[in-house]
Formats: C-alpha cells, structure tokens, sequence
C-alpha cells in the first residue's frame, strides 16, 4: 500500500471531543489504528489519538476505494480519514467510550505510516507486560493510554503550578546544571572538563545555593520546575535524575511560607482531580512525631500511635526491656492494634522478620484475651504493671501489643515501619483518601554512627538560636526547618535560611567545616552573605512524588518519561555506555582497570 504524506490535509478534530454536537459534521481525523473488525460489507476501526478513541466505519457505500483499502489496516498502523459524523444507532451505543454515539463514516483514506510486530499490543494490560520489556520499549509503552494520562496531568500539573506562583509575584529563573561540587548528602554526578584538564563540574543535588544568591540579589521571590541529580543507590522510589518546585523568598517568615505552599497545594489537586483539601493543615512538633509515630513521616489516615514505656520498664522484671531503659539512649515502646489477636503464630512471625530489617534484635507481643495476657512474656510482669501499660495504650480484649526496646533510633525505625506494615495489612489506610501534615522543629543535626553528626537538612538551615547557646549537645539543637508529609511520604521540606555570614560560620565549625574548606567550597556564598543578605526561607516539593499521588501510581517510574532502571541505566537508549577513547583523550582521562 503506497504510503501518502498529509499534502493539503488539516485535522479538524481530537478524537475524543466529538460527540452528538457534530452530528452532519464533516471533519478529517488522524491518529493510530487501535484495533480492526471486518464484519464482512463493513469495517469498523477504533482510532486513537492522545485524547482517547473514536469509531470510524469504512463500507462500500461510502466509499468503495476507502473500503478496499482499510481491508489492508492493522494494528498501530497511522492514518488520516475523512468522513461524517453521523449518530449511531440505539442498540449500537457504546457507553464505554466518550464518543461511544457518534461514528464518523469514512468518504477518504491515507495511511500514513505502517507498523511491524510489537513486542506488545497496546490495548494489553500493564500487568501482562514485564517492566523490562516496557522500559525497553518505552516510546511504545508511552502510546499507551495509562502512561499517555500520567505524562498529560504531569504537565497539567506543572502549569497549575506555574500559575498559582505567577500570580503570587514569583519570577521563574533558571539557575545552571553545570556547577562546582558541595557537600549536600549525596555523592555528586562529575562532568570532567575539556578546557579545565583536571577540573571537574558537577550536576547540582538542588539548586539551594543559587537561590540563596538570587534571595541576595534582590529578586524576592524565585522559584524553578528544577532537575536535581543525585549519585546514590536507587532503592524504591528513587532516580539518579529528579524534578522539584524549588522556591525561594525573602523577608518572610514560615508561616508565610507555609500558607502559600498549601494553597499551592490545594489549588493543584482541586484543578487536577477535583479534591478539597482541608486548610489550614495540620502542623506537628518533629518531637511529637517521632514519639507518637516513630517516624517524621507520619501517616495520619490511621491510628497505632505508639506509647512510651521507657521509665515504666526500668524495673520490670524482663530484662529485654529493663536493659534498654535503663542504657543511655535507650528507648521502650509499644503499639496497640485494635482486634489484632487474631493475628496467627505465623503472621507474628512474620512480623518479628520484618522488624529485623529495621536492625530490631525481635519483636515481643501479648495478645489480651477475656483472660488476660496471652503472651511468652506475661511471666516478667506483675499485675499492677499490666494494668498501667493497658491503661496507657487504652488496650482491650481482642487488641494486640507490639514492643519494642533497643536504642532509641532503632525503635523508632522499626516501629514506625511495622506501624505501615500492619495497617497494610489491616488495610487501614483509605484509598483515594489525603491527609497532609507539617512536620516542624526538626534538630539542626543527627547522630551518625561513628559519634559524628551531620545536617539534618542542610549546613544553610537556621538553628533556633536559643538553642545555638544553651543546648547540651549539638543533636539538642533545633532548626527553624518544616516538612510537607501526605499519607507518610515526605513531599518536600524546607527551612528558614541562615542569613548572617557569623551564624554561617558557627554552623560549619560545629560541623567541623575548616574556615579554609569553608573557602573552597562556600566562598561565593560567604561573600554573598557579607553583603547585605535579606532574610529569607526556602522549600522544595518533589514533583514526581506528587504526580505518584495525583495519578494512583505505585512506582516513580510512572510519572516519569524516560526513567532509569534501579541500576540507574536507561534500558532504552542503553546509557551509561561507553565512549570513544579519542573523547577520553581530549579531557585527560584514562580508564583503569577494575578488578574481577
């Protein structure tokens, strides 16, 4: 079949806008074959665009050479039809498809491409169809409607967002990709450079510095749909490369960062999927959070809170949980599941092993029956100390405890975890249903194993000053920073600035920054300080988390066009690959062998 180019043709429609108003309409429609039923004098092909489908029907009586062709059509081939929009009949309505009572009867026919076997049809179910070979074959895979509605409210929801920032006195600035490495966390991506033998850049982890610079600048409020790269392992929902709404702004304080970002928010899934959010939202001390739910993250669409049963366990007479609370830094902890001893040996078992990937040594339970406690370690307790730890966690017949007892970050790790694991479970946690939360007053620092301490957001961060001069110890500090959390994922974070090269200064000593690293590293961003830096306050929203939220999706490699595998390698393009070794000669590189 001779292939012919469009020539004078002009599409008149989308597929999917056409309905009984069009009815006696002449239009030209293009798009894909979906799928092509022969019914002997008459045939009926769904064609697909972007927006969805429609119904044309080639017969002789419409037109004899369009119908002798249309015999040819399969499966994805590209045409472009001309014909009349005409009502179907009433047994004939397909209540499926938008444009299931219209159907164009086709006068003209050009094939504008053909197709060969495809690894998959795209019509089949995504679960039939292995991520690989989707991955693999990811141009094919976007044709298909489910990634083609992912992709489209992806952009919608950047231009909701682009809007409401507009109208809010943000300027959008572009701030560059190719920088120098700092120290934010994560190992850089390095882009060595031909001009500077020995030199390299590196692909910014945020664009937190520049922004800093352009609050310095005067510009008052910035704000980007910024690519972000970070070098690390890809475990579950992760990419080397990522986007954020990345803002900035000066003179303000968190709540007015705080009321803006929600309206942002609420503005997006109102526009997107026609949902209220409650405002204002809730807002949670970071000490509140770990205590009750073991996590900064909380998911707030069911209970399990946990209790503290540390000064209660001191003297108990099991020595699991004696240990813990009387050890420096030790914590004991519970967690009441309503009905829960129902739970079987095994689904306890089951549970203890989920616990130990959280570093927890076990996991002890008591099942409270009409009898009391049901339990390997009811023996330790006396009966006064039964009935206070009911009476803390409110547990009745029927309900299940969950302790656990360790240092306190591993406590906290292992319960906020199996905290999700059980109302998984359960299925406690309402589909479709959005609770967001602030998390506030995080510390400025964190432990780290080896007795150090790091950023718990970033070495720009303001310590609540108070702190800064009366703590006991660095971890004691607390940072003016907050956290947007919806169903127990961080969506973003951010933090009142450090504005004052002195209190920059503190900060990196305390972080054991040398005033000559300082230098190397932050000198631009110390000069900028010294030259009548406005306060200012910063967040930063990940855009594909939020987009996993507005289409349902469970990876981050629905929302994402052309993601990266989770050996961060792009099935499709094959990248990294390797590359000529005249490119490595011209920036001073050579490859070392490495070992087997």
């Amino acid at each position: 079949m001779q292939l012919d180019p469009l020539g004078d043709w002009k599409r008149s429609d989308y597929l999917e806008h056409l309905g009984k108003a069009d009815l006696g309409r002449q239009v030209t429609l293009m798009g894909w074959v979906h799928s092509r039923r022969d019914h002997g004098g008459v045939i009926f092909v769904d064609l697909r665009d972007h927006t969805g489908m429609a119904q044309v029907v080639f017969g002789p009586q419409h037109n004899q050479a369009s119908f002798e062709r249309a015999q040819e059509l399969r499966s994805e081939y590209v045409v472009a039809i001309k014909g009349e929009v005409v009502a179907r009949s009433t047994d004939q309505v397909n209540l499926k498809m938008k444009t299931g009572e219209i159907e164009v009867f086709v006068k003209e026919l050009k094939l504008l491409n053909g197709c060969t076997a495809l690894p998959f049809q795209i019509g089949d179910l995504q679960e039939s169809i292995t991520e690989k070979n989707r991955l693999k074959n990811r141009t094919l895979d976007l044709r298909r409607p489910q990634m083609q509605h992912n992709l489209i409210l992806r952009s919608k929801a950047a231009h909701v967002m682009r809007n409401y920032l507009h109208e809010h006195g943000f300027f959008e600035f572009e701030t560059p990709i190719l920088t120098r490495s700092t120290p934010e966390g994560a190992r850089d991506y390095l882009v060595p450079s031909r001009v500077n033998p020995g030199h390299f850049y590196a692909l910014p982890q945020s664009p937190q510095l520049f922004k800093q610079l352009l609050m310095v600048a005067g510009y008052d409020r910035y704000y980007q749909i910024a690519k972000c790269f970070r070098d690390e392992d890809l475990r579950g929902n992760r990419q080397p490369e990522f986007t954020q709404i990345d803002l900035e702004f000066a003179f303000v304080a968190p709540d007015d960062v705080m009321t803006l970002v929600e309206g942002m928010v609420a503005e997006l899934f109102e526009k997107t999927l026609a949902v209220k959010v409650e405002l204002p939202i809730r807002r949670m001390l970071y000490a509140d959070a770990m205590a009750k739910y073991g996590s900064d993250a909380p998911d707030l669409r069911y209970g399990l809170e946990l209790t503290d049963l540390t000064e209660l366990s001191k003297n108990c007479g099991f020595q699991v949980f004696s240990q813990a609370a009387q050890s420096e830094g030790g914590l004991v902890k519970v967690m009441c599941v309503p009905g829960g001893a129902d739970f079987s040996r095994k689904d306890l078992d089951d549970l203890t092993e989920f616990v130990k990937i959280y570093r927890a040594k076990g996991l002890a339970w008591v099942k409270l029956t009409p009898e009391g406690w049901q339990s390997p370690i009811t023996k330790f307790f006396n009966p006064e100390e039964i009935a206070e730890i009911n009476q803390r966690t409110g547990a009745k017949v029927g309900d299940l405890l969950l302790f656990g007892a360790d240092k306190k970050q591993v406590v906290n790790d292992a319960l906020g975890n199996l905290r999700k694991e059980v109302a998984r479970r359960r299925k406690l946690a309402e589909d479709g249903r959005f609770v967001f939360c602030w998390v506030t007053d995080f510390p400025l620092f964190e432990a780290t194993e080896d007795g150090g301490f790091h950023s718990c957001h970033h070495p720009f961060t303001m310590p609540v000053m108070e702190d800064m001069e009366t703590a006991k110890h660095p971890t004691d500090i607390r940072s003016i920073a907050y956290d947007l959390v919806l169903n127990g994922v961080e969506l973003g974070g951010g933090s009142i600035r450090i504005h004052r090269p002195d209190i920059q200064k503190r900060v990196f000593q305390m972080l054991k920054i040398t005033d000559e690293e300082a230098r190397e590293k932050f000198g631009f961003l110390l000069d900028a300080l010294d030259q009548g830096a406005p306060p200012h306050a910063g967040l930063a929203l990940g855009f594909d988390r939020l987009m996993m939220f507005l289409t349902g999706a469970e990876s981050i490699r629905e929302v994402i066009a052309f993601p990266k595998t989770q050996q961060a390698s792009c099935l499709l393009t094959e990248a990294p690959g390797k590359v000529d070794p005249a490119q490595l000669k011209e920036l001073n590189l050579a490859l070392r062998k490495t070992q087997s």
